[in-house]
């Protein structure tokens, strides 16, 4: 368990935080705060207009006006990065949006919950249902207790969608260089030598951003349990010299060596991997499920499809992004009503139908056979408990130790040793634990 006087630092540490932030919001002007009219939604989200989400939230704004005449959404997009990094001053000042997107975790919805800057939903989630809607293995990222950690407490977002990680692979290079589609870990690295003999970087990556950091995730989940797990991301006894972390990096820092993942792919950034693989420069990404619906719909010269990752019984993955509603924020019924539309089946199944991974749609209404091989896919993961959620989650501001330290094992700067010890230092002395 935290000791006292660890807790109690992070406690006065996010308390500072949250008083010199409303110190300088009390100073700061009022151009772009809420109207408070009950005319204006300002909405914030980060999904590209041809992902899932972007075109089931698209639907969701023109119902949402139609059902409310003379009321207006003002939507802003902006991106993930954006968000993670602002969240803590925007929602302490008069910039605050009425609804926004927010990464869940304990690092980052449990700490703007337990600062304060989140409206408990709690009521709202039981009165319009959505306590009920959600599944119990998605509810746990919507749920936090007064220091932040998720799985219990009081209802701080809702997702209307869930998410996971797989392989996407480009048939058509597998089929041109005689690679067959891997069921185990060893035809997995099979496939990454044959696809480097012809002289083709197998994985896209982005090491300036979340995908590097998850693939060094799943490495080690490929050697871990859901003990391992439970331990890691709810603060119990983690060591980064263990069997599972210790693959993880070395095997990650061999890959980099052989060419399976670039050394110069550590400046590189989410979208320029996506975008790579769109382009066909890359047989594979390792991903989430929030790429499919833009790959289905910019895939034009080749034909894809996914796998999950080989060799492991977990993955990556959990309840979608949260609607949180900022504790600030000016029409907050608004959102509360914005938010119930995002859960209603119509728009759960253009999720569904457009490449998302519905919480709450009417599985007859999905007819992409796409689509439903995704859903199904998370659904058997969901099932046997195979989702191991995200590995920048335990920790204040362990996004950035977790890219940081995947960046020095791509560019050759540290050793596997000298970045898991980096790595439990900075876990050691910013772990959130119940």
């Amino acid at each position: 368990m935290l000791k006292a006087r660890r807790r109690a630092r992070l406690l006065a540490a996010a308390l500072a935080g949250a008083l010199s932030l409303s110190t300088l919001a009390a100073c700061g002007g009022s151009d772009g705060g809420g109207s408070g009219d009950g005319k204006t939604l300002r909405l914030w989200h980060y999904e590209g207009p041809d992902s899932a989400m972007g075109k089931a939230w698209a639907e969701a704004v023109a119902e949402f006006e139609e059902s409310h005449p003379g009321v207006k959404v003002e939507f802003e997009e902006k991106g993930f990065e954006q968000i993670q990094k602002t969240a803590p001053q925007v929602l302490n000042s008069d910039q605050a949006p009425d609804l926004m997107e927010y990464n869940k975790g304990n690092a980052t919805t449990g700490q703007l919950s337990r600062q304060g800057l989140l409206t408990d939903l709690t009521a709202e989630a039981e009165k319009r249902g959505w306590a009920d809607a959600v599944p119990p293995t998605v509810a746990t990222t919507s749920r936090y207790d007064e220091s932040g950690v998720m799985g219990s407490g009081a209802w701080y977002g809702i997702p209307n969608y869930a998410e996971f990680t797989m392989v996407y692979f480009n048939k058509d290079l597998f089929a041109e260089h005689g690679v067959e589609v891997p069921t185990t870990f060893a035809e997995l690295e099979d496939a990454l030598a044959a696809f480097e003999d012809a002289g083709i970087t197998p994985f896209a990556n982005a090491g300036a951003e979340y995908m590097a950091q998850q693939y060094l995730y799943q490495l080690a989940l490929s050697r871990a349990d859901k003990a391992w797990v439970d331990s890691f991301q709810m603060g119990g006894e983690t060591d980064f010299s263990d069997a599972a972390w210790t693959y993880a990096a070395e095997t990650f820092a061999d890959w980099v060596g052989k060419g399976y993942i670039a050394e110069n792919s550590s400046g590189t950034k989410a979208e320029d991997a996506g975008v790579s693989f769109i382009q066909g420069k890359h047989p594979m990404l390792f991903s989430g499920s929030w790429w499919f619906g833009r790959f289905q719909a910019e895939v034009k010269k080749f034909d894809w499809d996914t796998f999950l990752w080989p060799g492991s019984d977990l993955t990556l993955g959990s309840g979608g992004n949260l609607w949180v509603v900022p504790e600030g924020a000016e029409n907050k019924e608004l959102a509360y009503d914005f938010i119930d539309i995002t859960m209603k089946k119509g728009i759960q199944n253009v999720l569904g139908n457009n490449g998302g991974v519905p919480v709450a749609a009417d599985a007859a209404a999905i007819t992409d056979p796409q689509s439903k091989a995704l859903i199904e896919d998370y659904t058997a993961l969901a099932g046997n408990d195979g989702l191991a959620y995200y590995p920048d989650w335990p920790a204040n501001g362990f996004y950035d130790s977790m890219t940081s330290e995947t960046q020095k094992l791509l560019t050759g700067s540290a050793d596997p040793a000298d970045v898991l010890e980096s790595l439990q230092a900075e876990y050691d002395e910013n772990v959130l634990e119940e």
